[in-house]
């Protein structure tokens, strides 16, 4: 499956930067670096140089002078691929960059695809498929969540989880995969008591990882925040207060928002996706009907609900609200925004203060056309998805392909467990484990396809 050929790349960001770095990897990476690199200082061919070193020195074309740059060298199987890597460090200019790759591609060299030299660390063994994926995570990392993920994951602490629960998997399939060979004696090597313990602790374990995924994709994507209230409330005033900038329009004529508004925000390092719905009232409008119906389906999508209210109006319809809301959520957060005090009355801040709330429930007074306590709402959703309580060895599942590995390995193991209930045949059973195990490769790699492979390596950036 490895390609032998030295391959190159821009690995920093295409356009005109103070430096450009070019990478180089393969077997012939430091011979062809070689050819277009000399040192002004000794003269000495990369090739004797030690590994892991700098080397000040020009990059030419013949006798011109191409740049001044500085040559990173690694020596096999010490690199990031595991072979021999050239890592040039040019002025930014897309002229000196291209002039040195087409002159690395003429001596030898080939343009890298995308993930390439990742694709090389892994099946050169420098890590696992999913330890891969995280180097893109980490890549694409927007905020300091999903960077802590990335970082966890790239410094296989998923990895060690599936790993240990195949190989102790593993195990017991052999054992019953021997009783096979043994049919005639009627021979029992695999306990059938400790299989089930293992198999329900497997199936638990793996049930906590598929559930994580929702917290993980979270993590990854942003905090989905649905904004809810009825008209003129201020929910459009809130949601450009919270953007800052005019994203929606804000209007005194009631039903002005048709449609959800949605953008995304970081704030202190949390990436929030907001959704403006439409002001829920009744009204024989159908496009404004249409709209307050999508209201309600942004519910079921959101981690955080914001149900705004004017608490400068009469009390009563606000608490009517509150519990109407309840109703319609599962365990999200809810965050109850008394929007306007400003103008209110106290006494209708004293009564709605002591409103008993629920567990998952915040209230939270503000002036969202001043934002006045506009942190104290910030500091409300932050703590309503606390990123920092999660431990540094707790793994969180924000990938699709592991999510839906883990899930099918789910299934299979739940089939071993209902199997050694009933007392199946040893190869039906032999049949459900390697399922299971087949399911818990694919996330590392010790089971992969050039189609899965292909997959994923084709979302990466090339030059990394």
């Amino acid at each position: 499956m490895l390609d032998q050929s030295t391959i190159c790349a821009i690995s920093t960001p295409p356009g005109i930067g103070g430096i450009a770095v070019i990478r180089l990897s393969g077997k012939e990476a430091i011979s062809i670096a070689d050819k277009i690199y000399q040192s002004p200082v000794n003269g000495k061919r990369l090739a004797d140089q030690k590994a892991n070193t700098l080397h000040f020195g020009d990059i030419k074309s013949g006798d011109v002078l191409i740049d001044e740059v500085v040559v990173s060298l690694f020596k096999a199987p010490h690199s990031f691929t595991g072979e021999e890597i050239v890592e040039i460090s040019c002025h930014g200019s897309v002229y000196v960059q291209q002039m040195i790759l087409q002159l690395l591609i003429s001596n030898g060299a080939r343009m890298a695809r995308p993930g390439e030299f990742t694709q090389r660390a892994f099946l050169n063994g420098k890590m696992d498929l999913s330890q891969a994926e995280a180097v893109a995570d980490l890549i694409a990392s927007g905020n300091a969540a999903a960077h802590k993920l990335a970082i966890s994951q790239m410094r296989g602490g998923f990895s060690r989880e599936i790993h240990q629960l195949r190989a102790e998997l593993l195990r017991f399939a052999a054992l019953v995969e021997l009783e096979l060979d043994f049919s005639e004696e009627d021979v029992e090597f695999a306990d059938r008591h400790a299989l089930i313990e293992l198999s329900t602790r497997i199936a638990s374990l793996l049930k906590k990882l598929t559930e994580s995924f929702r917290l993980g994709n979270v993590i990854k994507n942003g905090i989905p925040v649905a904004i809810i209230g009825e008209t003129n409330v201020g929910k459009s005033t809130l949601l450009n207060a919270l953007l800052n900038e005019d994203k929606a329009i804000v209007s005194d004529i009631h039903g002005t928002t048709r449609d959800v508004i949605e953008d995304v925000v970081n704030i202190s390092g949390t990436l929030f996706r907001f959704s403006d719905t439409a002001g829920i009232r009744e009204t024989t409008d159908v496009i404004e009907s249409m709209g307050i119906e999508r209201s309600y389906n942004q519910l079921d999508k959101a981690e955080i609900v914001l149900l705004v209210t004017d608490i400068s109006q009469s009390l009563q319809p606000i608490l009517d609200r509150i519990v109407k809301i309840r109703r319609k959520i599962g365990d999200q957060q809810l965050i109850i925004i008394a929007n306007k005090v400003d103008i209110a009355a106290d006494k209708s801040k004293s009564k709605l203060s002591e409103f008993p709330l629920l567990p998952n429930e915040a209230l939270v007074f503000i002036a969202a056309k001043s934002r006045a306590n506009l942190e104290e709402l910030i500091q409300s959703m932050k703590q309503a998805v606390d990123f920092d309580s999660i431990g540094p060895e707790e793994v969180i599942v924000s990938n699709v392909r592991h999510y839906e590995a883990l899930s099918l390995a789910f299934s299979a193991i739940e089939k071993v467990i209902e199997g050694l209930k009933t007392g199946i045949s040893g190869d039906f059973l032999a049949q459900d484990i390697r399922e299971c195990l087949h399911y818990l490769g694919e996330i590392t790699g010790e089971v992969s396809t050039d189609e899965i492979l292909g997959h994923i390596f084709k979302h990466f950036c090339i030059g990394k």
